[in-house]
């Protein structure tokens, strides 16, 4: 089977924000509500970070429970690892995950500037250059014959979108506008050249779509 690049669960605002602006230590997602864009998510019974007993079943957590399925390696821009730009200046600062990150595999994050791998649990943590192919060569070795996953954020879904090394692609759309930050369309019917689309609306509100290759 070959392998895929894979985007799972990509929280997105209705006019394509992944983010808003001001993005800090304090506010990973800037001036948008993570709990606005995640609350899908968040309800879901196979939420990895849920601490008691519950939550919804059916479509939502159909989607959580896809999130780890054959993946041996994530792909992520800075932005998702940490606010920290330009030279790393801060090597005691190790993600925005704690002790237990929820990756579980090799993580290569992209960055212009070198930082030595460190491990976190059962993640590991290499901060890479290089254009978006050759970042992906090194993370599917890592990935031991499964699928890469790319968790974003916007910018570096758009990168690989753009270098057209996405396979499969499922991003959750909440009725929410940000106006400004890191976008990842106008519309998505940007993709569609390229792209079988499916839409797919939830009871809980967030509209979830679906890409796989033409």
């Amino acid at each position: 089977m070959p392998q895929l690049l894979r985007v799972h669960n990509f929280m997105l605002s209705s006019d394509g924000f992944g983010a808003g602006e001001g993005q800090s230590l304090a506010r990973p997602f800037g001036s948008a509500d993570p709990t606005v864009l995640g609350a899908w998510a968040f309800a879901t019974a196979s939420w990895p970070n849920r601490t008691e007993p519950g939550g919804t079943r059916g479509l939502d957590d159909h989607f959580m429970r896809e999130f780890a399925r054959n993946i041996g390696a994530e792909i992520m821009g800075r932005s998702k690892f940490g606010p920290q730009r330009g030279p790393w200046t801060d090597h005691e600062w190790r993600g925005w995950w704690g002790d237990e990150p929820p990756f579980h595999t090799p993580v290569f994050v992209l960055t212009h500037h070198p930082r030595p791998s460190f491990s976190l649990s059962d993640t590991t943590f290499h901060f890479v250059g290089g254009e978006p192919a050759e970042v992906l060569e090194q993370a599917k070795a890592a990935a031991d014959g499964r699928d890469v996953r790319l968790g974003g954020g916007a910018a570096s879904v758009r990168e690989f979108l753009d270098a057209d090394l996405v396979d499969t692609m499922h991003v959750a759309v909440a009725p929410v506008e940000i106006g400004a930050g890191s976008r990842l369309w106008t519309s998505p019917d940007e993709l569609t050249d390229r792209f079988h689309h499916e839409v797919v609306p939830s009871p809980s509100g967030v509209t979830h779509h679906l890409f796989w290759r033409r």
